[in-house]
């Protein structure tokens, strides 16, 4: 019993030096973990003072925050070298991403204090609503005078006017045109004249008859509750003196927006699908569902990250402002013409469905799959990404 009791001991001795040794051994490793991250930190903080040196040079010469292709280069670098390194491409991808936004949006919120005519005065026409105080915030924090211009202030209209370099209307698209009009009178020769509608062709054609200067169309491709402007686009439809415009669009970008010219006709065209088309159908979907009284709650426990983000953009568009939307989707006789056509395509499927013809299904989803091509697989890409982020968050 002795010699047993004697092997048992020596055993269990063994087995807790091991446990030691080990402890020890997994300590040794963590702190050396500890010291690579405590060096990445390190890093990180050295990478920003030089990006500091860099948005000093940016601002001096008034250089955009955002570069897409010095940006993709460097990602590309990046994965390359992760692999060359044994590491996941598409991790180091995602570290640089956030890398990127941090830093853009760390430059972003610097030269918000920039003004590319620092001092000028500008005119914010119904800047009393959200997107006016919205722009009014951005131009006030980069130095410009604002003036406000609303209903009640037509009285003082010439007063208001005096000596502004930029006047930009912000009021409901179906009196745009009616407002440039009473406006135009009272600007100053150089004084730029823009508005931010969602609709481009009928408000320019106002705004180049109601002012002789330098005018210009803008689509903040944005709303109020945008926190930044990094990579937020803003579409310039020309107008006149395109030159002397120039400014505007330099100090959007300053802001860390993506200027994208094109002409009024062809803005309309693309946005009636973008915009209309696209809220609209979210509009119907969320119509069916409230009038079905649909548990909401009950069906996001069976769902999957698709549906929650699906109907996570249903329930964004009906937290907004209605009369907001109504003016984008109803803005002219070509978008209700639109809808109409969208409506008669989607009651073309009715015997489809009464029939329960798969075949007649699978023939025209086939047909649609050829027509999206190569698209479909970047969808597959993007959408997969964004459900495994709402996964991460969920």
């Amino acid at each position: 019993m002795k010699t047993d009791h004697s092997k048992q001991t020596s055993r269990l001795s063994t087995e807790n030096k091991a446990g030691r040794d080990t402890d020890q051994k997994l300590e040794d490793l963590r702190r050396q973990i500890d010291n690579i991250d405590s060096q990445i930190v390190a890093l990180l903080a050295k990478r920003q003072v030089e990006v500091q040196s860099v948005l000093s040079l940016k601002k001096t010469y008034n250089i955009p925050v955002y570069h897409p292709a010095r940006e993709e280069n460097l990602i590309s670098d990046r994965r390359i070298q992760g692999d060359d390194a044994g590491l996941d491409p598409d991790y180091v991808e995602e570290l640089y991403r956030l890398i990127l936004r941090q830093s853009r949006a760390e430059q972003t919120a610097r030269m918000a204090k920039k003004g590319v005519r620092d001092g000028a005065t500008v005119l914010l026409v119904g800047g009393r609503g959200s997107m006016g105080q919205y722009f009014r915030r951005w131009f006030s924090d980069a130095g410009y005078k604002v003036r406000l211009l609303d209903q009640d202030d037509w009285p003082h209209v010439g007063k208001l006017c005096t000596g502004i370099k930029l006047a930009i209307i912000s009021v409901p698209i179906e009196v745009t045109g009616a407002v440039a009009l009473k406006l135009g009178p009272h600007l100053p020769a150089d004084c730029v004249l823009a508005d931010i509608t969602s609709i481009k062709q009928l408000p320019l054609t106002a705004m180049l008859e109601a002012h002789q200067g330098p005018v210009i169309g803008l689509h903040p491709l944005f709303g109020p509750a945008t926190s930044t402007m990094d990579k937020q686009i803003v579409v310039v439809t020309p107008g006149r003196d395109h030159q002397d415009c120039q400014w505007l669009i330099d100090q959007f970008s300053l802001w860390g927006c993506v200027p994208m010219e094109v002409n009024a006709k062809e803005h309309d065209d693309i946005m009636a699908i973008v915009q209309t088309l696209r809220h609209f159908a979210t509009f119907a979907f969320g119509q069916f569902l409230c009038r079905r009284n649909i548990d909401l709650t009950r069906t996001l426990e069976f769902s999957s990250p698709i549906y929650r983000l699906e109907l996570g953009m249903v329930g964004r568009l009906f937290a907004q402002d209605p009369l907001l939307y109504s003016e984008i989707i109803l803005a002219s006789p070509q978008r209700r013409v639109l809808l109409k056509d969208y409506l008669a395509s989607v009651a073309e499927n009715l015997s489809m469905i009464e029939k329960g013809d798969k075949e007649m299904f699978c023939a025209e989803f086939k047909k649609i799959a050829d027509w999206f091509g190569s698209f479909s697989e970047q969808a597959m890409r993007e959408s997969t990404y964004l459900i495994d982020k709402l996964i991460d968050r969920f």
